[in-house]
């Protein structure tokens, strides 16, 4: 270095020094800039070095003295466009500062990022006399922040191609993220976000109490079965689910001691209708073959109660009359004898019939999804359905609480409520024949609507509809002796069934059951 750099560099570094406060001395000023980890230089007005710090020869190769007298453009790739360089020397040149990225040059040929911000350092009059330049290497940084881009495209990517819905939802359910198969079924189910009803589907299975509703905190779970009902009639579709959780720590200063962070719940679902539908089948044939031993079962109890109920009354009319002749007679009669003797014989007859009324099997409780059932009762029930000429409309509640219950107890009930509304429109002269089957949550239970578009009930039949072996089919109507049966079924579950006396036409059946009433 010439004394006429040396001088030049020493009053470039006056000029920096004066913005110093009188406390501050210019010789830590000068410590400062020597011991700084950022390369630090000051130039003339053309770019002409004058100073650097030590930084400076680590991050670029230049030594002090190699440095010094040559313009700053020795650190320069010249790799950057050509407007890039004239809106930088625009900016300082105006007194303005400037900041940004660019290649650098080392002194070994070797490339790397630089970190660049450049002050003008001005005169009384604001004109440019040096200019204070600090830049630090940040190729390393730049490499880091590129692969975890790459690595969160990649994985995007990944997700976005996976023929699974994936959903990261936060602690209220809400979609942070989410793929492709997500939005796609997003759009076929019509709604704004699954995730949640896919969630409540989950929980509801997941609960050890039926009907709780208490939300579980840092559960997983692993292939859990669901079924989603879509609105519109539209059939059920079955979603294998498993969920993790994923932490995610907080970055915020506040956070550096206490560890602070996120929770969140990455929920895959994958869509096995086709294999359910499948499954479904069997399954429903095998519920056909058990409802049906179940009905012949049902058909014997009610025929002999009913040849009983009919043949006690005349016994028991002729007890009386009996009982009345020997009072009057003394017990001499021969016939009054006779008669007894017949009375008793009777008697022994009804009790062998009751002996032969096959007993009700104590089926045991499990939760039950309504929406399910009442589709195994549609399904059993398709081809009278189809033979009577009935549509079907099938409005669901898309997603309803679990019900604890016995589940053949409860078909059986729902049979026999659409048995008797398939009867009653399949009469001549019925000619709109629909079957309106709805299911909705109510407070603390399950509200069950089964409507027909038959000849309806006379009001005046509506209190004896329920009374057992009561029938109104050959009056026209259509409830008979399956009502009182459904009856006892809801009343073994703590609901009830009521008919709806306002109905313009048919007859609607509202079944009514709560959801933590043991039977």
């Amino acid at each position: 270095m010439t004394s006429k750099q040396l001088q030049a560099a020493t009053d470039g570094a006056t000029r920096v020094a004066e913005v110093l406060p009188p406390s501050v001395h210019p010789q830590v000023f000068q410590q400062t800039v020597n011991q700084a980890d950022m390369a630090i230089s000051i130039t003339d007005g053309q770019g002409n070095i004058l100073y650097v710090n030590p930084a400076f020869t680590r991050v670029t190769g230049y030594a002090s003295e190699e440095a010094v007298g040559q313009n700053q453009s020795i650190v320069s790739n010249h790799s950057m466009p050509r407007d890039f360089y004239r809106a930088l020397w625009q900016t300082i040149s105006h007194g303005e500062p400037w900041s940004g990225h660019l290649v650098n040059r080392r002194k070994d040929g070797s490339k790397y990022l630089a970190e660049l911000s450049i002050s003008p350092v001005l005169n009384a009059s604001g004109e440019v006399l040096n200019y204070l330049g600090m830049h630090r290497d940040i190729t390393d940084l730049h490499r880091l922040e590129s692969q975890v881009r790459n690595q969160k495209a990649l994985i995007e990517s990944v997700v976005d191609a996976a023929p699974m819905v994936i959903a990261l939802l936060d602690a209220d359910d809400r979609v942070v993220l989410d793929n492709h198969e997500y939005k796609k079924l997003q759009a076929d189910l019509g709604m704004a976000e699954p995730a949640p009803m896919l969630m409540s589907a989950v929980r509801a299975s997941l609960e050890p109490e039926v009907g709780r509703g208490r939300r579980p905190s840092g559960y997983l779970f692993l292939d859990r079965e669901v079924r989603l009902d879509p609105a519109g009639g539209r059939p059920p579709r079955w979603f294998s689910c498993s969920g993790s959780r994923v932490r995610e720590d907080d970055t915020s200063a506040d956070a550096f001691l206490a560890g602070q962070g996120r929770d969140y719940m990455l929920l895959v679902a994958k869509e096995i209708t086709s294999l359910r539908m499948q499954q479904e089948k069997v399954r429903v044939a095998a519920l056909q073959a058990v409802m049906a031993d179940e009905d012949r079962a049902s058909g014997l109890r009610e025929s002999l109660a009913a040849a009983i109920f009919r043949l006690e009354g005349p016994l028991n009319m002729m007890a009386s009359v009996v009982g009345m002749l020997a009072r009057r007679q003394g017990g001499t009669d021969p016939m009054s004898a006779a008669l007894a003797e017949a009375i008793a014989t009777g008697q022994q007859a009804l009790a062998d019939l009751r002996s032969m009324i096959p007993a009700k099997t104590r089926e045991p409780l499990g939760a039950v999804n309504l929406n399910e059932l009442l589709r195994d009762v549609l399904d059993l029930s398709t081809g009278r359905l189809l033979a009577a000429g009935i549509t079907v409309i099938w409005q669901p509640q898309a997603m309803l609480p679990a019900l604890l219950g016995a589940p053949n107890r409860l078909r059986s009930l729902f049979k026999a409520l659409i048995d008797n509304a398939i009867e009653a429109m399949n009469t001549r002269g019925c000619r709109e024949r629909e079957l309106t089957v709805a299911s909705r949550a109510r407070l603390g239970g399950i509200e069950v609507d089964i409507a027909d578009s038959g000849p309806g009930i006379d009001r005046a039949q509506l209190l004896k509809v329920f009374e057992p072996f009561h029938t109104t089919k050959r009056g026209g109507g259509h409830l008979g002796t399956g009502l009182s049966a459904a009856q006892q079924v809801a009343a073994e579950h703590g609901g009830f069934l009521e008919i709806e006396p306002t109905t313009t036409r048919g007859c609607r059946v509202r079944v009514l059951l709560p959801l933590h009433r043991r039977p």
